[in-house]
């Protein structure tokens, strides 16, 4: 007589990584959409296929999860970049592959710039409990990696004089505005700005914007 055992189902506690997985997955779709004032909950565990008493079971509120969505984007993207950062690269490839690597993260999860803005607007209403950790955890050092790479390639003659405090906003927002802007992009092309092709030539077109913008005339000619 054969026994036969259940599956545990996602909706239960038998699947903890798969289960926790699918509510961020969610949790990420409805911030994005919605702010962390508009979301429900609800929503969020119907999309998931779990009850709303598992979802509590793992965050036990909505600040917690919008915290531990916040978590998942930073923290994905601080692993994407981290190989560039870290390389023995010289200054300019290194700048290259880390611009690179954050565009093509931001490519994959076209809805993170969302909860990355999501969270600026909630700052400035004042209610962003979250963002100091944030900026502690993971802003401030991807600003000094960069920092140190612009102060490299400038020690080496290969960088223009540029200050790191504007030049660094400036570069992120290149390489993410693309993503907000996506549906005006739509509007004005007629065409899906996220198809490879668009995906493709605008990657390119923000590493050249970034090169003009930093590398000094005589290394532009040693790319070439």
């Amino acid at each position: 007589m054969k026994v036969l055992l259940s599956k545990p189902r996602l909706g239960s506690r038998g699947r903890p990584e798969k289960s926790r997985a699918a509510i961020l997955q969610a949790a990420v779709r409805e911030f994005s959409r919605e702010g962390v004032a508009g979301a429900r909950i609800d929503a969020i565990a119907r999309a998931a296929g779990v009850n709303k008493a598992l979802l509590y079971y793992y965050f036990k509120d909505k600040e917690t999860l919008y915290g531990a969505v916040l978590d998942h984007v930073f923290g994905g993207l601080t692993q994407s970049i981290q190989e560039a950062l870290s390389s023995d690269l010289p200054p300019r490839e290194k700048l290259l592959a880390y611009a690179g690597a954050h565009f093509d993260y931001i490519a994959s999860h076209p809805l993170y710039p969302r909860i990355a803005q999501g969270e600026m607007m909630r700052a400035a209403r004042g209610g962003a409990p979250q963002l100091e950790r944030i900026v502690k955890q993971y802003f401030r050092p991807l600003f000094r990696n960069l920092a140190a790479v612009l102060r490299e390639g400038q020690a080496a003659g290969e960088f223009r004089s540029v200050d790191p405090l504007h030049f660094i906003p400036s570069m992120i927002a290149i390489i993410v505005f693309y993503f907000t802007n996506a549906p005006v992009m739509r509007m004005m092309t007629g065409a899906d700005p996220f198809s490879p092709e668009f995906v493709s030539a605008r990657r390119a077109a923000v590493l050249d914007f970034i090169s003009g913008a930093l590398f000094r005339p005589a290394a532009q000619r040693g790319l070439e």
